[in-house]
């Protein structure tokens, strides 16, 4: 069985969001899944969420990220470095 990271779009019409899910890649978007490991908010500030413990376990097991969940990853990754160098006396 093939896992994938994926994004399961819910919320409103003109008012998304996104659940960052495992699934098994025959699934669809909005179908059966294994666990959420986070959220992505794209309106306003864009926020995300992640569960680091179970997005490091998953990817352990070989689950692999989607190109959109990938960019998502590398951007808060990024965020998290920049606001660790604010907060960081000089």
């Amino acid at each position: 069985m093939a896992v994938h990271i994926r994004l399961s779009r819910n919320g409103a019409k003109k008012h998304p969001f996104y659940r960052i899910i495992v699934t098994d890649h025959r699934s669809p978007r909005g179908g059966r899944f294994l666990e959420t490991i986070g959220t992505y908010d794209p309106l306003g500030d864009a926020k995300i969420t992640v569960k680091s413990d179970r997005l490091t376990y998953w990817r352990s097991k070989g689950a692999l990220p989607s190109a959109t969940v990938e960019r998502l990853l590398k951007r808060q990754a990024k965020a998290a470095a920049a606001a660790a160098a604010a907060a960081e006396p000089t």
